[in-house]
């Protein structure tokens, strides 16, 4: 298994880039269920940014991303459970996907709740508001 850094997923998603576009794809390409890519729980929380913030993606486009990953039988990815769920909650809407991941990462470690200030986290994400 080898790792595969935000970069590379980038270059393979938005296939944006005429020299590493194509590296990325026949790396990511010649993975195989037996030696499969590796996906960081921290590449899939840069790449959902960079996907939103660089490239002006939409959650519907950032949703389908992520779903191509998650289903790809040679990456994988590191809490995809969690990573799945964090993605449900983030395409319909509000909160932003880094808080949806942390709100379902600190439930699956038995947290009762996640305390935030950010208002649309709570309403989407499933935080509670400090008070």
């Amino acid at each position: 298994m080898i790792g595969l850094d935000t970069n590379v997923l980038v270059r393979y998603v938005m296939q944006d880039d005429p020299r590493q576009s194509p590296k990325a794809t026949r790396l990511i390409e010649s993975l195989t269920s037996d030696q499969p890519g590796f996906v960081p729980l921290v590449a899939i929380v840069e790449l959902v940014w960079v996907l939103s913030s660089s490239y002006g993606l939409n959650r519907d486009q950032i949703a389908e991303a992520l779903n191509l990953l998650l289903r790809s039988k040679e990456l994988v990815i590191d809490r995809a459970e969690l990573v799945l769920q964090a993605q449900r909650r983030f395409s319909q809407g509000g909160a932003d996907f880094a808080d949806c991941l942390i709100e379902r990462i600190a439930r699956a470690q038995g947290c009762e709740t996640t305390m935030t200030f950010d208002a649309a986290a709570v309403k989407s994400a499933g935080m509670t508001l400090v008070a």
